[in-house]
This record gives C-alpha cells, structure tokens and sequence, in this order.
C-alpha cells in the first residue's frame, strides 16, 4: 500500500487500486505494440512515398505516430517496473507521493502534479 498525504490527511493507494492500474498499464502496454505493428505494416517504402507528395504525407504521419507510440510505450513499460521495484506513485523530480486522482487519469506519470507542470514551463 502506497500512502499518500493530501492536506492533513493521509490517502492511500489500496492493493485494488494498484492492481487496478496494472491492469490499465497493461492494457495500455498491449495497445501501444499493437499499434505500432499496424504502423509499421502500413508504412510505405519511402522511395515509393518520395514520388507522391500525399503519400509522404502520409509516411510523415505514420512516423509521428509511431513516435509518439513508442514514448507512450516506454512510459508504460517504465510505469511497470516502478510498480515491481516498489517506486510506483512516488515523483521522479521531488520525492513526494504522487496524488492517486493523477495516477488513476494517468497511470504512467512520474511526476506529481506540480513537477510536471514546472518540466512543462521549461519547455
């Protein structure tokens, strides 16, 4: 069980609640490589795509995709081994527990709230 201090009182992340999150890390995990062997099937060789300006489009589309898919799937499979290694729930940046609202919108978050929106104010 993770706690988890919010104001003056304490919050805890049950064993449900965390096998809950598996569950949809999983879920999410199984997605992501599945979209990225549809990606990778669909995806026209480029000398072919380099002819047609709208399939370079589309190639262009399908790698941004893709991209984004494999740093989704990364995230999971990190989320993952935080959950085996007992670090689940806890910031990267700051140490603190991570609200378990934040965790059940976004299971994969290695910030807190707060952290996050500083990282996203340095971009």
């Amino acid at each position: 069980m993770v706690n988890q201090i919010t104001g003056d009182r304490t919050v805890a992340l049950s064993a449900e609640d965390l096998a809950a999150l598996r569950e949809n890390l999983h879920e999410q995990l199984l997605f992501r490589r599945e979209q990225l062997q549809q990606l990778t099937a669909a995806a026209l060789p480029r000398a072919e795509a380099l002819r047609d300006r709208q399939a370079a489009g589309r190639v262009e589309v399908g790698v941004k995709l893709a991209a984004s898919a494999r740093m989704v799937l990364a995230d999971v499979e990190a989320a993952l081994a935080r959950m085996d290694d007992g670090s689940y729930g806890t910031c990267r940046l700051c140490r603190r527990t991570i609200d378990r609202e934040r965790l059940m919108i976004v299971p994969q978050a290695r910030y807190c709230a707060r952290c996050q929106q500083v990282k996203e104010a340095q971009r």
